[in-house]
């Protein structure tokens, strides 16, 4: 006899998150063109101050295009913008946050910015490196507040190659970064939310700015205000509590590691009854993984529908050679738990059909784990073993009672999401409402090879690196984790020989170049 666990809630202060704080309005900006839009509009309304936190931002980003620049009145690219906001607004304040980046990622990052930032703008435009945490870890957050009643939390930083529709058109001529390069089609998303948590939030920021910055960061009390979105939202939330969890390493004061997100996550799936959706850069955390497999092997408790939507390709060389070899592990071991205890498990991919008839897989950044229509978790932190131990991370999460308009919206988001996977419009969306039997609906789509989901390959390193996974079978250790004993075991192995030494100080000398996917 299956048994089920009575409901309870997920999130809770002290164990998996930081707070759980009421929001007057909270939903969902799905792709670069809808949350960069928002950002626009609401720092444009902002009259305090602006905090923003993140792991890049590229100065001359346009936040709007098409149409939408063509009717702005001024200046759309990301540093003017805000230089300009300065100049209009005399008690506005502006402050930004950003990793100290690795010198692998230098070639992809404007130089000097904190001279551009700094000196090149208003006097009231105060721009800081984020070199506070452990040497191998970034600051990964992605955090936007408001004059502390309006908040972003997600997986989209304001930088390159970020911005892209919903259809994800291969010949986007929009799509192209400021020296006018295209770039791959790109899905993404991120959360907002007005009220209390939001003034949370900025006081997180204040506390993150002190840390890293040396000095205190004075805000105003925020000014009792109604919600008004000064943009339209993808997916509303409506008013719901809204929960903040963080994976934040370097507290200070000998405070323990807060690993709160980690927490959730493997909570989460453990609280699963009938489904688990995820969308992730990454399928590589071994912290997760291990928790989905436990709570497959659990026989006396329900069969799952697990779907799990992947970039199908990790994103450069060294990505592939650490993250690809235990993410193509980790998939092997999850479908052959799902088949032996009879769970429902897909993995794909989405992609388009170029004008000359090749695959264009779109490169999945997002960060989302939903259970049973009825949990939701948005934000930075990726599924791989960085975003669960040490990276900086940032998430919100809704956890909604049965039948409740929250929980309804849960579902209608899951749904839009898979239609944008899929590529199904009205009607044909019909299918992915139902959670029994919906890998079995997705398999049908992606096998029939009409819509735009793929079955994912399994493999997330590229062909021309496979000959590589037989010198590296464990990949290069630059997504370590808290498995220890684990790792503990291959170092006392790898020791022993020259090639396993070498492979030892590569990694303890790239880790300290901060290597970290965005």
């Amino acid at each position: 006899m299956l048994r089920k666990r009575p409901r309870q809630k997920i999130a809770v202060p002290g164990r998996n998150c930081w707070r759980i704080d009421h929001a007057e309005q909270s939903g969902m900006l799905i792709d670069g063109h809808d949350y960069y839009r928002a950002f626009y509009h609401a720092a444009a309304s902002a009259e305090r101050y602006i905090l923003i936190s993140g792991w890049q931002f590229d100065s001359t980003v346009p936040l709007v295009r098409g149409a939408d620049a063509e009717a702005a009145e001024g200046p759309v690219e990301f540093l003017q913008f805000l230089n300009r906001l300065c100049e209009l607004k005399p008690e506005l304040r502006i402050y930004i946050l950003a990793w100290d980046y690795s010198m692998l990622y230098s070639l992809d990052r404007e130089w000097f910015q904190d001279l551009t930032f700094n000196w090149n703008t208003h006097e009231r435009l105060r721009f800081c490196y984020d070199r506070a945490d452990i040497f191998d870890a970034s600051h990964h957050q992605k955090l936007v507040v408001i004059d502390g009643v309006m908040s972003f939390v997600g997986g989209i930083d304001l930088c390159a190659s970020r911005w892209d529709e919903r259809d994800h058109r291969p010949d986007n001529t929009m799509r192209r970064d400021s020296n006018g390069a295209g770039y791959r089609t790109f899905h993404d998303m991120q959360a907002y939310q007005c009220g209390p948590v939001a003034k949370h939030l900025a006081e997180y920021f204040q506390q993150r700015w002190r840390a890293v910055c040396g000095a205190p960061l004075e805000l105003p009390e925020p000014q009792p205000r109604a919600c008004r979105l000064p943009f339209t939202p993808t997916i509303e939330l409506g008013a719901a509590e809204v929960a903040i969890a963080r994976t934040d390493i370097n507290r200070g004061n000998g405070a323990k590691p807060n690993l709160e997100i980690r927490q959730l996550l493997i909570d989460a799936v453990d609280a699963a009854e009938r489904l688990i959706y995820i969308e992730n850069q990454y399928c590589s955390s071994e912290a997760l993984s291990k928790a989905l497999i436990k709570r497959m092997k659990q026989r006396r408790r329900s069969r799952l529908e697990i779907v799990l939507i992947v970039a199908k390709d990790a994103e450069a060389f060294l990505e592939q050679l650490s993250i690809g070899i235990a993410q193509s592990r980790i998939i092997r071991r999850l479908r052959k738990t799902a088949a032996e205890h009879g769970h429902a498990f897909g993995i794909y991919y989405p992609a388009s059909t170029g004008a000359d008839g090749t695959e264009v897989p779109t490169y999945i950044h997002s960060k989302l784990v939903l259970i049973d229509d009825r949990f939701l978790s948005v934000g930075s932190a990726n599924m791989n073993n960085r975003s669960m131990a040490y990276d900086t991370e940032l998430n919100v999460a809704w956890d909604a009672p049965s039948g409740s308009p929250l929980s309804e919206a849960i579902r209608r988001l899951r749904i839009d999401l898979l239609a944008e996977h899929t590529g199904l419009a009205g009607a044909e969306r019909d299918p992915l409402s139902k959670i029994e039997g919906l890998v079995d609906c997705l398999n049908t789509m992606a096998n029939s090879g009409r819509e735009r989901l793929r079955h994912h390959p399994a493999r997330s390193i590229t062909e021309e690196y496979q000959w590589l996974t037989s010198l590296l079978p464990d990949g290069l250790p630059f997504d370590s984790e808290i498995a220890r004993e684990a790792r503990k075991e291959r170092k006392r192995a790898a020791g022993k020989s020259i090639l396993g030494k070498t492979i030892a100080y590569l990694g303890r000398l790239f880790r300290g170049w901060h290597l970290s996917p965005g």
